[in-house]
């Protein structure tokens, strides 16, 4: 079984295609949403999604979110007495999705469709694909999420002028330009900001507060960690609020002591402003990529939760002239556009008529040099040989001189990006070649690149004169993993105590219930006490029966003083 999964940097979902469509698959909660989010116990034991979430404020130095921001770097956290990297963080959520999916089907997952942000380079589509290895998952295919959402969009719809999928999530803004005709779905244009998300409107919602809370000595003695976390979950539930209000109340209660202030719409966008001017430049980009004009566009399609804060729906009302449409699930679309692409994968009969194509989101090309007007050479610029939001799979070639009389070999140094100085982009490997000894200029060598679909990267060079040439396969960094690797530091992953599948919603309970005693104060604490003791009794007694009843006791009694929970 091929499932597709949104890894997310908020949440994470997973969905499978099934005769009538993609379907969504829920985890031990029951929820399509699980968090992305990994906590370590003082027994030393993990915990992944809602359980860790709800440890975040209580446990700031045991608990991550967010990580997928760091996913291609060498930042490491640390979670109890262990160290984790981002792609091991990311392989914890995929195993839980993976389990998930084969609770939900009765069916071993062979392998799995993953998105990825348009934008992602090379080193994180990479560390993606080795988290998704050290999950014990066979990556068929990463898939950029503004084209998993334009699947689950365009699939329905077959036939279809250009739209624009705008995709907005926790971490990351992606745009593409995608067109359907004739079952052909084909990506015209991407571009996006690894950089932009609803985390960075959260910190523009603790700028507004934090100066208002008092009283300020007692918030200055509170831990800094403690402290941030706390700040972060406020501002979430407030921009939350804000999208259904034009107030909202930010607040949180530590050792007995309310901080709270209010918070107005019109506060909150004149904040975001800079923000919201940085949704524009990806836009403009796709457009002027694609040839496509603004006024050709069919419909703006919103994915990500965050388009659903009124001040980006605003934004982009007037960045277009028109209404963007929200009929597809925002949390949702790109989990199921990832399913229809496994179903794409497996060939199932009722995709038949539909093919996608996408394009390549980034440039690229080999360092070379240019006259630098005085007699001499500047080196260490970026020579573009395949551009950004070129169709793939796709081959394309340039040729270069020596630069040196007598020179007696070349070297191409291989680069992803958008800058002039291949200092600033992304190098993924380099290719050297002998040339015959002749005057500056007179060699002439060949650089061919070939780009397919699954991000693998072919370099052929030739000197035609020699007929010598070299071949470069570029499918991981300069330095990747052997399968040895790759095998211990699965084996490292397997040997963490992980929670039990069937014990993560008793787990998550008691999180959600131990944030609320800390959450409130007064008798409402002291009934939070007595609910936390009879649950812990009902654990006790290791009965199912008693223990399903008294958790979904303890969860309408938490959801009648603070309301439903969300994600």
């Amino acid at each position: 079984m091929i499932i597709g999964i949104d890894l997310g940097t908020t949440n994470s979902a997973a969905a499978l295609w099934r005769d009538d469509g993609p379907v969504l698959i829920p985890n031990a909660l029951g929820d399509f949403l699980t968090p992305s989010a990994v906590s370590v116990d003082a027994q030393g034991a993990v915990i992944v999604g809602m359980a860790a979430r709800e440890r975040q404020s209580t446990h700031p130095r045991d608990t991550v979110t967010a990580f997928k921001r760091y996913i291609g770097t060498s930042q490491t956290v640390t979670l109890g007495k262990r160290k984790f990297d981002p792609e091991e963080l990311s392989a914890l959520v995929l195993q839980s999705l993976k389990a998930d999916a084969e609770a939900f089907t009765g069916t071993q997952v062979e392998g799995a469709v993953i998105t990825v942000p348009a934008y992602f380079n090379d080193r994180q589509r990479k560390a993606t694909r080795r988290a998704g290895e050290l999950a014990g998952i066979k990556v068929e295919r990463l898939v950029n999420e503004p084209t998993a959402a334009a699947l689950a969009f365009g699939v329905h719809t077959r036939e279809q002028e250009p739209f624009l999928v705008f995709d907005l999530g926790g971490g990351t803004f992606d745009v593409s330009i995608v067109e359907v005709f004739e079952g052909i779905i084909e990506v015209r244009a991407s571009s996006g900001d690894n950089r932009l998300g609803g985390e960075d409107f959260n910190e523009k919602v603790v700028e507004i507060a934090r100066p208002r809370l008092e009283p300020k000595q007692t918030l200055d003695k509170v831990d800094p960690l403690i402290l941030q976390e706390l700040l972060r979950a406020a501002a979430e539930r407030t921009r939350r609020a804000l999208s259904e209000s034009d107030t909202a109340e930010f607040g949180f209660v530590h050792d007995g002591t309310a901080f709270a202030t209010t918070i107005t719409s019109a506060e909150f966008e004149e904040a975001g402003a800079s923000l919201l001017q940085r949704l524009r430049d990806p836009v403009l980009r796709s457009l002027r990529d694609s040839g496509i004009r603004v006024e050709t566009l069919s419909e703006i399609v919103l994915v990500g939760g965050s388009t659903r804060m009124p001040v980006v729906r605003r934004a982009i009302t007037r960045m277009f002239g028109r209404f963007p449409n929200a009929t597809v699930h925002p949390d949702h679309a790109v989990a199921l556009g990832a399913a229809v692409q496994a179903g794409l994968l497996a060939k199932a009969s009722a995709l038949d008529e539909v093919r996608l194509t996408d394009v390549c989101p980034f440039t690229l090309g080999v360092d070379h040099a240019e006259p630098d007007g005085r007699g001499g050479w500047r080196s260490g610029l970026f020579s573009p040989i395949i551009d950004r939001n070129t169709a793939i799979p796709t081959s394309r070639v340039s040729y270069y001189q020596t630069l040196q009389d007598n020179q007696r070999s070349i070297e191409f140094g291989i680069y992803q990006g958008e800058s002039r100085d291949v200092a600033s982009n992304v190098k993924l490997g380099q290719v050297r070649l002998p040339v015959p000894a002749k005057p500056a200029g007179e060699i002439v060598v060949e650089c061919r690149f070939s780009y397919d679909t699954s991000g693998l990267l072919e370099v052929d060079v030739s000197v035609p004169a020699t007929g010598v040439s070299r071949n470069l396969v570029i499918m991981d960094e300069a330095d990747p993993l052997s399968e040895a690797q790759i095998a211990a530091r699965r084996d490292a992953l397997a040997a963490l105590k992980i929670h039990p599948r069937e014990e993560s919603g008793n787990m998550a309970a008691l999180a959600r219930a131990t944030r609320c005693y800390e959450g409130f104060i007064g008798e409402t604490r002291d009934m939070v006490g007595r609910w936390i003791t009879a649950f812990e009794a009902a654990l006790e007694s290791q009965d199912p029966r008693r223990i399903a009843e008294a958790r979904g006791e303890l969860i309408a009694a938490l959801d009648a003083i603070e309301g439903e929970r969300f994600l």
